[in-house]
């Protein structure tokens, strides 16, 4: 094992994938780079020394927007970027972030430019598609992280209903990262059991709903986003990557033609291996999941409008 990943942002979120990713030894050498002195570097020599409690041999290592570090990375980890504040509105974050994105996108795929790219920045499903522009690379290799963290929330919350294990759910949500979301209630079971059999409409419809305002239950307990689920998501989609699991996740993907929707970045099921998304799933849809996963894309559409007035592609 040779391979190089790489994280760029070194917050809670860029702190945990790297853990993450270097406990389950997915890489010879993790690499943190992070724009504040010091930060990158403290927390990847706290990580090391983890790896002797921990049995992995994974060597973690911090820089400061050292790039050149990061050369020959297979996989990119992107969680740049700020949190909304108070009184910022949608986009002023998308202005903020997208130039953070192009910027760190461009810097690591000038000495990494085979690298899959995985994009975890807010809001996602625009951030991902300026991480794409900015990467000039084949739409399979640019993608991010919502759905499989949507789905785990959605998967604990049913669980928890239910009084059964986690491990027994299957679930699949379409969409967008946020309040226009689609958990499908025809695609969710419990160990092959349709979960309408299992709980009625109302408690479902409940629980959809918790999940979509699953990322502000967290703010309004902490004062700031999550991070343990974030991580193990990414981790989860690295892993098949580097291992060619041929997974099926729900991602951020560039759909063009898919649902009969064309040039968006939006949550779709994936079988995720070594060259990215490998395919997309396109899924019988009725008409009420249709409307929905349009009502979800032209959200996404508005927020894509901001990013071309900015014209940085």
């Amino acid at each position: 094992m040779d391979r190089r990943i790489t994280i760029i942002g070194a917050g809670n979120v860029g702190a945990t994938v790297a853990h993450e990713i270097a406990r389950h030894d997915l890489a010879k050498e993790v690499v943190i780079v992070d724009v504040k002195e010091g930060t990158a570097e403290g927390k990847a020599l706290d990580m090391w020394q983890t790896s002797s409690i921990l049995n992995f041999d994974s060597r973690v290592v911090g820089v400061t927007n050292d790039y050149l570090r990061t050369r020959n990375s297979s996989v990119i980890v992107i969680t740049a970027g700020i949190p909304r504040k108070p009184g910022m509105s949608r986009d002023d974050l998308i202005k903020t972030n997208a130039v953070i994105v192009k910027e760190v996108t461009e810097k690591a795929v000038k000495y990494s430019p085979d690298a899959i790219i995985i994009v975890v920045s807010n809001p996602l499903d625009v951030m991902t598609y300026a991480a794409y522009l900015a990467a000039n690379k084949a739409p399979n290799k640019v993608f991010g992280m919502a759905g499989v963290l949507d789905t785990g929330r959605y998967k604990a919350f049913l669980a928890e209903a239910l009084n059964v294990s986690p491990k027994d759910i299957h679930a699949l949500l379409l969409g967008s990262h946020g309040d226009t979301m689609v958990p499908l209630k025809r695609y969710t079971s419990v160990s092959g059991i349709p979960v309408t059999d299992l709980l009625g409409d109302d408690v479902l419809d409940k629980i959809i709903e918790r999940t979509r305002k699953g990322g502000g239950e967290l703010v309004n307990l902490m004062g700031t986003s999550a991070w343990y689920a974030p991580g193990a998501a990414v981790a989860s989609m690295v892993d098949a990557i580097v291992h060619d699991q041929h997974r099926v996740f729900p991602v951020c993907a560039y759909v063009d033609g898919e649902y009969g929707l064309n040039d968006i970045y939006l949550g779709v099921p994936c079988i995720i291996g070594k060259n990215g998304v490998e395919r997309i799933i396109t899924l019988n849809l009725d008409e009420a999941e249709k409307k929905l996963l349009i009502d979800s894309a032209k959200s996404v559409k508005e927020t894509m409008v901001v990013l071309d007035e900015m014209k940085l592609f």
